[in-house]
């Protein structure tokens, strides 16, 4: 970098919080620093699970699937209850994307390419070492001893927060409500072409999965919930026999090769608990722990939770305080009562009867079929149901993503 920079915004961290934010500012005519200590593409641990939520997002910010290397598209999702029984949920054909899975290595990069085109200064291999909030500035200091300065910094960089440790918000002793372990496979068999969850007893209130990819290949793993029946330092131990359990081998077939070492990852899921500001500093995506806290899934809220901090400084200007109060007001209402839903949800899944008989009726008719696929892959916010201000005529039947144009 040049020794100093100067910019409307600085955003730590170009995932697909910061980059949607950079995008969103960008467009909005502010000038834009993106920073990230990696270089692009940069792999980051993930299920690469991609929901409707999440799709129309990228689709509004302009990803397109061509522009994602291993864009793969889902149309039937099978969840396994403990007892062994096989639902099969279906999503909505011929109405755009419901459902994707694409390699992180891939999205990250597409979105931050984005940012570029859109007009972001992008820095990486900029690792973020010093923060200094003077009250109408933010001056960041680099790793190579150079300086940013901008009016306002957005954070997203991630679990483990750098900015949160360097302007005193972190939470000491914080390790995430859930603990993930992934690793991809080549070569895998027919069935592992749809995307599977098992609701295994001993992982109860989390899940197994396999995510199918382009080629013969698939992200396949575990979350388990911190506190659970299983301890996060035995996951490693259970992972080889976890692979051999009759029903999950069967789905990935008797030719799946692992691709490389397994990986292991913290996931902060607590909305509404840590602070979401501080000054002139917005914290997004797993640096807020926006993640949800039933399923695991993270990228819908990065990229939403980007979109509300860059939308909050572009509508409130230089008062800082108005930045901050219509940021955590869009978190508040778009967030927290989804996340306060799924709690609830939780509580069902953590038992092996509440996961069964859960299961059971949402694979009751075609009607629960259907729209609990779609409410599974966050067609529509959890907690719609009990927050009326969101609810719209089109509830559960709108198109899903990069959907085609109307023949009428």
């Amino acid at each position: 970098m040049t020794e100093s920079t100067v910019a409307d915004v600085a955003i730590v961290g170009a995932g697909p919080a910061g980059a949607a934010a950079a995008i969103t500012l960008a467009r909005a005519g502010r000038s834009v620093a993106l920073l990230d200590k990696a270089t692009f593409p940069r792999d980051k641990i993930c299920g690469d699970g991609i929901t409707t939520g999440a799709l129309r997002i990228l689709e509004d910010l302009g990803v397109r699937p061509d522009a994602v290397a291993s864009w793969t598209p889902v149309d039937d999702i099978h969840v396994v209850s403990p007892s062994g029984r096989i639902a099969t949920f279906p999503l909505p054909r011929h109405r755009g994307q419901f459902a994707a899975v694409m390699r992180r290595t891939d999205l990250d990069a597409a979105i931050v390419d984005l940012a570029r085109k859109a007009g972001a200064e992008v820095h990486e291999d900029a690792e973020v070492t010093g923060a200094t909030d003077e009250g109408t500035q933010v001056v960041l200091t680099l790793a190579d001893g150079s300086t940013v300065t901008a009016g306002y910094v957005i954070a997203a960089d991630g679990m483990w927060s750098p900015m949160r440790k360097l302007l005193g918000t972190a939470v000491p002793g914080y390790l995430g409500d859930w603990h993930a372990f992934r690793q991809y496979f080549h070569d895998v068999g027919p069935a592992a072409r749809d995307l599977w969850v098992w609701f295994e007893p001993d992982l109860l209130p989390g899940y197994a999965w396999s995510f199918p990819l382009p080629d013969g290949g698939a992200n396949v793993g575990f979350g388990i919930q911190r506190g659970a029946k299983i301890a996060t330092k035995e996951m490693k131990a259970l992972w080889p026999e976890l692979l051999a359990r009759p029903h999950i081998a069967e789905v990935l077939g008797p030719d799946a090769v692992a691709d490389d070492r397994h990986q292991a990852w913290p996931i902060p899921a607590r909305v509404g608990e840590l602070a979401l500001t501080a000054g002139r500093v917005l914290w997004v995506g797993d640096a807020a722990a926006v993640t949800d806290p039933m399923t695991g899934e993270g990228i819908g809220q990065a990229l939403l939770t980007g979109q509300q901090a860059a939308t909050a400084i572009i509508r409130s200007g230089a008062a800082p305080g108005a930045v901050r109060a219509g940021y955590e007001q869009a978190v508040a209402r778009d967030l927290v009562p989804d996340h306060k839903m799924s709690l609830l949800l939780i509580r069902a899944l953590k038992h092996r009867r509440g996961a069964r008989s859960a299961i059971r009726v949402a694979d009751l008719t075609p009607w629960t079929r259907r729209n609990f696929a779609r409410w599974l892959f966050e067609d529509e916010p959890r907690a719609i149901a009990i927050t009326p201000g969101r609810w719209h005529r089109k509830v559960l039947r709108r198109d899903g993503a990069y959907a085609p144009p109307s023949s009428s």
